[in-house]
């Protein structure tokens, strides 16, 4: 594999998602809709609900809508990495990763470049989160994002992975729908995104616990946390990077036409 022939090749298919994504505005304000919902509203209902015993000593609807902030921020990756997902079964319906993974050039390299620009959509929304919610008067400051950016992009890298890998299994796009209920809510209310694990914990529900504990999202979070503040958590980077090249691995095996799932694509 030249280097040129590649470098055409990552132009081509990370472009080609930029560009659908260029020609779509209204993609990437829905995308920041929800997370700001969480942010405005659901904040404020949590904290009547759980009162300050929830986060002490973040004992005001302010301080709580900062810890939501990296759970949110992870969320906005994640339901991009799974509009990638759809991409992928819609491309496969249509015949367009037919002729994509038919290209001179290793499939696991094109599965690769698919993943670097989905990625980079992601960190983009993620990014645009961030501003919008300093914004809304969230104590961060633009120095503390670009300090937990490699952070952010890796755990960005993740979920698109993660999205990449549901699309060998998702075989039309009636199942997206299924897929969303039983994969997508169960992995971010199973996290630590509006509450902190200690707090699961001490409600007695150990299953609960255990599920958020070995949750990737989870550990995608904390490590964006952490970072935001200028601090490395090496357990959740570890495990983040760990389950990045585990779900890229899967996913490349499944457009394996020898050994994957996919038998002709």
């Amino acid at each position: 594999m030249r280097i040129a022939h590649a470098t055409l090749a990552l132009r081509a298919i990370a472009g080609r998602e930029i560009h659908k994504f260029l020609r779509q505005p209204g993609r990437l304000i829905s995308s920041l809709v929800r997370p700001a919902l969480w942010l405005i509203v659901f904040a404020a209902g949590f904290q009547n609900v759980f009162g300050v015993a929830i986060l002490p000593p973040y004992d005001t609807y302010v301080e709580y809508r900062v810890y939501m902030v990296p759970g949110l921020a992870m969320m906005v990756c994640l339901f991009n990495g799974m509009q990638s997902s759809l991409a992928m079964v819609y491309d496969r319906e249509m015949g367009v990763m037919r002729l994509l993974l038919t290209a001179p050039l290793p499939r696991a390299y094109l599965l690769g470049c698919k993943l670097a620009g989905t990625t980079f959509l992601s960190v983009l929304q993620a990014l645009a989160f961030f501003i919008l919610a300093m914004l809304f008067g969230i104590d961060l400051s633009i120095k503390q994002v670009a300090i937990a950016l490699p952070i952010l992009a890796l755990g960005a890298l993740m979920l698109s992975a993660f999205g990449l890998m549901l699309s060998v299994y998702i075989k039309q796009l009636e199942n997206f729908a299924g897929t969303m209920n039983f994969v997508i809510f169960p992995m971010f209310f199973l996290s630590t995104a509006l509450y902190p694990l200690w707090k699961i914990e001490e409600s007695g529900s150990q299953w609960t616990y255990e599920l958020t504990r070995f949750n990737p999202f989870t550990h995608a979070i904390e490590a964006l946390r952490f970072g935001l503040y200028g601090q490395i958590e090496t357990t959740s980077l570890s495990v983040v990077a760990v389950c990045t090249i585990v779900f890229y691995l899967i996913a490349a095996v499944g457009y394996d036409p020898q050994r994957g799932l996919i038998k002709s694509a």
